[in-house]
Parts: C-alpha cells; structure tokens; sequence
C-alpha cells in the first residue's frame, strides 16, 4: 500500500496529462502496470470479470520460465568450472572472469561457484535485451499513440534462454531488435505477429552469424575448449542411443553423455534449454493455469514420435540420425523448450482446436526431418516452429472452411428431411 499510494501522489501527476513529463506517460505506464494490474476495469454488466489480464498472463509464462532459468545459469558455471578445474583450460579474459574471482573462485563441486560464474554470462544477456527490447516497445508504443503491449515481458525472457552463453552483447542486442522490429512491431505489434519474435531474433542470429550460433566453442565459457553437442555427436555417430558416448569419442574427454544427462541437464548448450526435466515443471505450471495449450504440447510430442518412429524402421547405412529414438530427440537440443515455451506462443500459434493439433503434429514433424535429412543443420525446432508458424493462419482458414461446409450440409439435409 505504501509504494502505490507514493506513486500515485508524487510520481504519477508527472506522467499524466498536463503533467510535466506528460509527453513519456507510454513508459511510466510500462513499468507501473509491471508491478500493478491496470486501475482501469470494465463496468459494464454485460462482460465477464476476473482477475486475470494480459500481464498476469504473461507473468505466469515469465514465472514458469524461471526454473530452466535458474538451472541454465548454475548449468553454464558448472560446465565451465569443469573444464577449468578438471581439464585445465583458462576462463575467458575480461571482467566476468574477473568478477567471478573476486566474488567466488572455479570450483565445479561448490554449486554457488558454479551459479555465481553463470550468473556473469547471463544477467548482462538479460540486462541487454530488456533494455534493447523495452526501448524499442517503447518507441514504437509512443510514436504510434498507444500504451506499450505487454507481449515482450515474455519475449524477452525467452530469447534470453535460446542463446548460447558466450554471445557478444551487441549480437543479443541485435538479435532481439530485429526479433521486436521486424517480428513483429511492423506487422502492428503484439497480437498482430504471425512469427514468434523470439525465434526470428534468433533465426536472424543464426543465419546473419552462424559462428556464433552453432560453432563447437561457443557452448562452454573457457577459453580454448570445443566440445560438440549431442545433436553434434549424433550426427557423427559418435553417440550410442542405449549407453551413450561411443569408443571413437574416447578422443573428448572433457564430454560424457548419457541419457539421463540431457534429461537432467548436465550438458552444454543453450542456456535455458538443457534441462528437459526443469522445462518439463514449467509444462505443469502453464497447462495448470490452462495458458498454454495441451493440443498444441501433445501434438507436437506425438509429431516428433511418429516421425522418428518411422525413420528408426526406414534406417540408414550412412545416416547415424536415423537411428535416434523418440526420446533423445525429447531431451537434446531445444525440442522440450520450443515444445514448451515457443510452439504453444497464443499468437502465433493456430487459434481453433482441431487447428492446434496440426499445427502442433507438423512442428513435430518438422523438427525430426530437419535434424535427420539435413546434416548441415542438426537442430531443426526452431525452423520448425516457424514454419509451423506460416502455416497457421492457412491451417485455420481450411478448419473454418471445413466446419461451414459440415453445417452447411447438415442444414440441407435437415431443410430436405422437413
């Protein structure tokens, strides 16, 4: 009570009209209604009244992101320390490695090391795109008269944890420009995007400077070390789907994979994107508070299956990725991310339910061709998602138009039977 009733006495009259500061009331009510639901409310009898609105909505989303968040950064710590301690690679020269010295140490045993050195890498990433992302909301909400749209609380968040940890900052600040510029505020704003701005920030990222996307060294934060992925190592068959690591691996030793490591997490890559098991508490909390669509999660899941199910019986002599069960594809790369956070984004995604289901099988679908047919590009959820995401508005129009004609027909059947 004593923070609101500040603001509205000695903050707000600045902000509102005929205020002195009148002209940039779009970003005092950015940040205010951040912390409080609009004062606004609708009176009429005929509307139906909660206490839900478009920012509780997002917090819930943003709140369910925090788990693979919080692991995503001990996660990148410890898979540095590891290398430093264990193997004796160098952290990176610069102030984060400098910071991290003076507040902890590099020991990969002592988890608050670990969180502490991840924290480093991922609180400037975060910081850069709230700030890149917010300014560019804003801007666009004050020239065009409006109120900034609530959509980039979330988008933010999760471009965030789709990015490996030792991207430069003026590529994340790019990135998620392009995502909020191009993504989406040109097609006029939140609502109105048919691509998920987080994705095509990435997307952008990925094809404008791939070195930085998908290189080998790019995963951990020291300074010499190149260590594949899983979704690398599969597709050089140096990864066996019942034990892990084959023989010809042996040559990394800085890498040990198993199963249960990409359930749990403790494997490199993207930050926010590891933990298959953390992602899937995320899933309970969204399709709990029914904000995220079942359709579109079990869809996509059965996609995915059946996809691999069917190449794992077609096999293939020169293809290691043929061979890879349903559930290493569940658990490396960012398929339990993008099935999670990105394929059920309400915009973007196909509105009717029977829509929800091909969208969601096609995503599926899409991801494991992608990461098996095409060698060049092992991991195929982002493409996916997409171009899942074109397709939704065509998928909905064939549902609408599939649903008149049924009526349509039931109408004169019942016109002709009377």
């Amino acid at each position: 009570m004593g923070l609101r009733a500040y603001i509205d006495r000695r903050i707000a009259p600045n902000f509102e009209k005929g205020g002195k500061y009148e002209r940039f009331y779009v970003f005092y009510e950015m940040f205010d209604t951040m912390l409080y639901s609009p004062s606004s409310t609708t009176r009429a009898t005929a509307h139906v009244r909660d206490g839900l609105d478009l920012k509780r909505v997002m917090m819930t989303v943003w709140f369910a992101a925090l788990p693979a968040l919080f692991f995503g950064m001990f996660n990148v710590g410890y898979q540095a320390n590891l290398q430093i301690t264990e193997f004796g690679y160098a952290p990176i020269e610069g102030w984060r490695t400098d910071l991290v010295a003076m507040l902890a140490g590099f020991d990969h045993t002592n988890w608050l090391h670990n969180f502490i050195h991840g924290a480093a890498y991922y609180v400037p990433i975060f910081i850069v795109t709230y700030l890149g992302g917010f300014i560019w909301e804003g801007l666009f909400a004050w020239k065009r008269g409006h109120e900034v749209n609530e959509g980039f609380f979330v988008t933010g968040i999760l471009f965030t944890l789709i990015l490996p940890p030792t991207i430069p900052l003026w590529m994340v600040f790019l990135g998620i420009s392009f995502g909020v510029v191009l993504g989406k505020e040109v097609f006029g704003g939140t609502g109105k995007n048919f691509l998920n701005p987080a994705l095509t920030g990435r997307a952008f990222l990925f094809f404008a400077y791939p070195a930085y996307l998908s290189g080998d060294s790019i995963w951990t934060a020291v300074d010499g070390f190149s260590g594949p992925t899983p979704l690398a190592l599969a597709a050089t068959g140096d990864l066996d789907f019942s034990v892990g690591l084959t023989e010809n691996a042996a040559t990394i030793p800085e890498v040990d994979l198993t199963w249960m490591q990409t359930a749990l997490g403790g494997i490199q890559g993207s930050i926010g994107e590891t933990s298959t098991l953390l992602i899937a508490l995320g899933a309970l909390i969204l399709l709990t508070t029914r904000i995220a669509s079942w359709r579109i999660m079990l869809s996509v899941l059965l996609g995915m299956m059946f996809m691999s199910l069917v190449l794992n019986l077609a096999g293939s002599d020169t293809n290691p990725m043929f061979a890879m069960p349903w559930y290493w594809h569940l658990t490396v790369g960012g398929f339990a991310f993008g099935l999670v956070y990105m394929a059920t984004d309400p915009v973007s995604a196909s509105m009717t339910d029977l829509g929800k289901y091909i969208f969601g099988a096609l995503i599926g679908i899409m991801a494991v061709l992608i990461r098996v047919v095409n060698p060049a590009f092992p991991e195929g959820m982002m493409l996916a998602i997409l171009f899942a995401n074109l397709c939704a508005p065509l998928i909905d129009y064939m549902v609408v138009k599939a649903n008149i004609a049924r009526r349509r027909n039931r109408l004169q059947e019942a016109v002709s039977e009377g």
